[in-house]
Parts: C-alpha cells; sequence; structure tokens
C-alpha cells in the first residue's frame, strides 16, 4: 500500500479541498483508483489529508490534484466541480498543470470577479491584453463571448477606449428579419441577446441603459458596420463563423486609431448556407502569424458550462469526424443531380 499526505494550513481549506459532501475528493478517488481521508495533526489550524492506493503512481497524480486545489484555495479561488474534473482531465492528458485564476479581469456589479477557470481561458485573456486583434476560436461554453466583454468592461473603465461596440451576424433566420414583430431594435434583440446578457452582469441594467443612451455602448448587427471608421472603441464580433468573407474583411478594416478587436466564434457550427465558405475560417488562415494579431483555439477541456456540455461537445466532435467522408459524399451526390436537373431545364 502507498501512502502520501498533504498538510493544509486550516481546517476551512481542508473542508474546501474535500467540497460538499465530500464531493470533491470523492471524483479523485474514482478517477484514480485511491482512498482519501483526513486527520487532525499536532497543528491546531489545519489537517491532515492521507491518499492511499495500490498503485504509486496514482497516488502521486492523485496527490498531484489535491495540492493543485490547494493552491487554488489559497488564492482565494473557489473550488468547484468544473475545477476538479478539469484538473483531473488534464493531468490525465499528460498536459503541464498550470497555475489559472491569478488575475481578475473584471469585477460585476454583484461584486463577483471574473477570472480565468481553465488554463486555456488564462492564455486567452492574456493574449487579449497583449493584442490588438485577437481572434478566440472554440465549442460552445469556453468563455470567449463573456470573457471578451468582461475585458471591454474593464478597459471601458480604466478609460482605455471611450466606448464599447458589440455586433454579431443575424442569419439564424437567414438575415431575413421581416417576419418578426416590431420595429428593427426589436427584430434583432433575439440575435443580440448573449451580448445584452453578459453587458447587464458588467454594468447592471441601470448603468447599461446610460451608456446606451449616450452611445458609450453600442450593439447593433454587422450590416451596421459597414462604411464606417471605429475609433477609440473596443469591438467584439460575437458568431463570427456566420460572416462571409466579404464580411469579415469589410469588419476587420473598421478597426480605426485607439481600437482593438476581438472576434469569437465556432467553426464546428457554421449556419451559412450549403457552400459558402466562412469568413472566420478564412480569417484564420490568411492572418495567421501577422504581428499584434493573435489566434487562441480552445478545446473541449475549456468548457464551464455544465459538465454535460464538454461531453456534448465531444460526443458531437468524434461522430461529426466519423460521419465527414458519408456526408461529403451525400452532398457531392446531391450537388450533381441538381446540375443534371438545371441542365435539362436549360436544353429544354
Amino acid at each position: 500500500m502507498n501512502e502520501k499526505m498533504l498538510l493544509t494550513e486550516t481546517m476551512e481549506q481542508t473542508a474546501n479541498i474535500f467540497g460538499n459532501f465530500d464531493m470533491n475528493t470523492a471524483m479523485v478517488e474514482k478517477a484514480f483508483g485511491v482512498s482519501i481521508a483526513n486527520r487532525k495533526t499536532d497543528n491546531s489550524l489545519g489537517d491532515a489529508i492521507i491518499i492511499r492506493g495500490e498503485d504509486a503512481d496514482a497516488v502521486n497524480a492523485a496527490y498531484s490534484v489535491l495540492e493543485y486545489l490547494k493552491g487554488v484555495d489559497a488564492r482565494g479561488n473557489e473550488i468547484t466541480e468544473q475545477t476538479v474534473d478539469y484538473i483531473i482531465g488534464t493531468l490525465k492528458s499528460g498536459e503541464k498543470l498550470e497555475r489559472f485564476g491569478d488575475d481578475c479581469v473584471c469585477v460585476t456589479t454583484q461584486g463577483k470577479p471574473i477570472k480565468a477557470r481553465t488554463v486555456g481561458q488564462k492564455k486567452y485573456i492574456d493574449l487579449i491584453k497583449k493584442n490588438t486583434i485577437v481572434f478566440g476560436i472554440g465549442p460552445a461554453g469556453t468563455g470567449k463571448t463573456f470573457l471578451a466583454v468582461a475585458a471591454a468592461s474593464t478597459a471601458f473603465r480604466n478609460k482605455e477606449v471611450s466606448r464599447i461596440i458589440l455586433t454579431r451576424p443575424a442569419v439564424e433566420a437567414g438575415e431575413k428579419l421581416g417576419f418578426l414583430p416590431g420595429d428593427l431594435q426589436m427584430k434583432i434583440d433575439p440575435y443580440l441577446r448573449p451580448l445584452y446578457d453578459a453587458l447587464f452582469e458588467m454594468f447592471g441594467a441601470e448603468t447599461y441603459q446610460k451608456h446606451i443612451e449616450r452611445g458609450s455602448i453600442e450593439i447593433a448587427p454587422l450590416a451596421y458596420m459597414r462604411g464606417r471608421t471605429l475609433d477609440d472603441s473596443f469591438i467584439i464580433l460575437d458568431e463570427a463563423q456566420n460572416t462571409t468573407p466579404e464580411q469579415m474583411k469589410m469588419f476587420l478594416t473598421r478597426l480605426g486609431a485607439g481600437s482593438r478587436a476581438i472576434i469569437t466564434g465556432d467553426v464546428t457550427q457554421v449556419d451559412l448556407p450549403y457552400g459558402k465558405k466562412s469568413g472566420l475560417v478564412e480569417a484564420m488562415q490568411i492572418l495567421r502569424g501577422i504581428d499584434n494579431i493573435a489566434i487562441h483555439e480552445f478545446s473541449e477541456r475549456d468548457v464551464v458550462r455544465h459538465k454535460l456540455v464538454q461531453k456534448i461537445v465531444v460526443a458531437y466532435d468524434k461522430y461529426e469526424r466519423a460521419n465527414r467522408e458519408k456526408l461529403e459524399a451525400e452532398r457531392e451526390k446531391e450537388r450533381k443531380e441538381r446540375y443534371k436537373i438545371i441542365n435539362k431545364g436549360n436544353k429544354q
């Protein structure tokens, strides 16, 4: 039997590491096949957490996870089920456990600090601080848009920029908004709702409304960006996978003096008509390697929503990879059939 001991600094820290109903340590036990218990020591302030197991490597791995959780707690960050799951997954994948959650990006109106919850998020935040244009690419739930809005809010409050502009293409209904009731603002609201939600959390509804009225915060569909020069602004283009190459070029060339831009999207969820190339995919190919432009790609391990979301993302990715060739063959067959019908009509 192999055994390792981790000393905690306070009884509260021990409780935080174990989690509610020992949920955190139960996840570690299941992941590595070890047993975890705590016992009092001569140091009345803390405890000793004992890890036991038949496999020495498994005991060492479990110790590494608990030691990392101790560091998370010591830095004043909450230890959640997602945090534990992420650390276990990172260690099992063979990647190095790097620190994250040190820097506060923004504080919400409820006093909640917004911090990186994965290493991928930390790298994304660091790139935003160092570059003028940043592409955040990844699956749903990785915090691409939320962290971008948090960074924009901080830059705005620190007077680094004079306004925040958020935009996204409205293609979910084919960009035909006429069937929706109300005026133009009411028609585009459903497409922009995720951006409103993030801004409400950063500023509060009342302050947000004041900035909207003053024009210091602007939310608009991508089509409204044409012909403008956006100076001294923090601009966020969300759902960029649904831009055409022409729209993406138009957006990128709006950038004016003193401005910064973040472009977010998921290249696996393109809603453009079949055969239409995504402007985001093309931009990643064209702009990669250019100074002051950074491209950050999140993985499924960076998903910070419900842990089932991560499993859903992985399942869909696996399914799409397995069926990609079959799908392409079906699309090619459909294209040829349409071509035959068109040719037959022209001959008649």
